[in-house]
């Protein structure tokens, strides 16, 4: 009695182990999001635009306008800016009421990327 007690046991962890190698293994997402340097450019991406949105923010408190981004750098709100970053191209449209800072994905070849921009209201989103 003991022994087939044991017997099912084990069968048991086995049974676990087996489910457990299975999900570890088929829940990395395949794809161009699944490779480590593409989420960093993406995080960085996001990042920059963030910090563009700020330096719109500090010069719309100083000029009571928004700026574009070589307007943004001249004046020293926005220090050190790049108008690329790893793989986007970041653009500033400015109006009397808003502006949309965008950092635009130029994939590499194979690879399938996302854009992204951010207004006044400082939330980052997707764009096709």
């Amino acid at each position: 009695m003991r022994a087939s007690g044991l017997i099912g046991l084990l069968i048991s962890v086995l049974i676990v182990g087996c489910a457990t190698w299975f999900y570890l293994t088929r829940s990395t997402p395949a794809g161009p999001q699944s490779n480590p340097v593409q989420a960093i450019d993406t995080t960085g991406a996001q990042s920059s635009l963030l910090t563009i949105a700020q330096a719109e923010r500090s010069y719309f408190a100083e000029h009571r306008s928004y700026a574009s981004l070589d307007e943004l750098t001249s004046s020293g709100v926005l220090p050190a800016a790049r108008s690329q970053r790893a793989g986007y191209t970041f653009s500033v449209e400015t109006s009397a009421s808003g502006f949309s800072a965008t950092a635009r994905c130029q994939p590499a070849s194979g690879q399938t990327c996302t854009s992204f921009a951010v207004d006044e209201t400082m939330s980052v989103h997707a764009v096709p």
